[in-house]
């Protein structure tokens, strides 16, 4: 029980709850903490993980956390504590790089979102590396997502829930990044495997 993955699911929505609710206390905790590429760039590197953990409103923080459980509950079974904390460490930080890097025009951005895409895009690709089918038809599904919002945006009614535009770059950004680790641990598997055989 202690190596569960739901730890990190269960530790990861206390930290983002607790961090609403000091938001709500003293907006100098969004200042310090939220992605701001104009402090990035002065510096703060750890707003490119922090920001993913911050959200505009409570139902931001409820979509994301529910997102995340429903997420974790689907390919709960390729993923132990360590491995789970690892990656959720690397997405985040990749994400915040991502969106530093290809879109210079977004000055900020806060929400799990992003990250949640590239997650459930490594697990559909997990999916597909053991033959599971679902795998196939789900990493579709993410793929056929983020390309409409990339077209057409995201829906109005989401963008009214959250109180704020829903940063569709950010998604893109996550699914690329869910893809690069999905390889990385298929290079890294296979490298293992071909060293043993040796």
């Amino acid at each position: 029980m202690t190596r569960s993955p739901y730890w990190v699911a269960l530790i990861v929505s206390l930290i983002c709850a607790g961090l609403y609710v000091a938001g709500l206390a003293s907006p100098a905790v969004d200042n310090l903490l939220a992605y701001r590429r104009s402090a990035i760039a002065d510096g703060e590197w750890w707003r490119l993980i922090s920001g993913n953990l911050l959200h505009t409103n409570q139902w931001h923080l409820l979509m994301n956390l529910a997102g995340l459980w429903v997420v974790l509950f689907l390919h709960h079974f390729h993923y132990h504590l360590k491995g789970l904390s690892a990656l959720f460490l690397v997405l985040c930080l990749l994400e915040g790089i991502g969106l530093y890097l290809g879109y210079p025009q977004l000055l900020g951005y806060v929400g799990l979102s992003g990250m949640l895409h590239g997650l459930f895009a490594f697990g559909a690709v997990q999916d597909i590396v053991r033959k599971l089918r679902s795998g196939y038809l789900l990493l579709l599904g993410v793929i056929i997502k983020v390309g409409h919002e990339q077209l057409y945006g995201a829906s109005n009614d989401v963008t009214a829930m959250i109180g704020a535009r829903v940063a569709t770059e950010a998604h893109l950004v996550g699914l690329i990044c869910g893809l690069i680790c999905a390889l990385a641990v298929f290079i890294k598997l296979k490298f293992r495997h071909v060293k043993v055989s040796a």
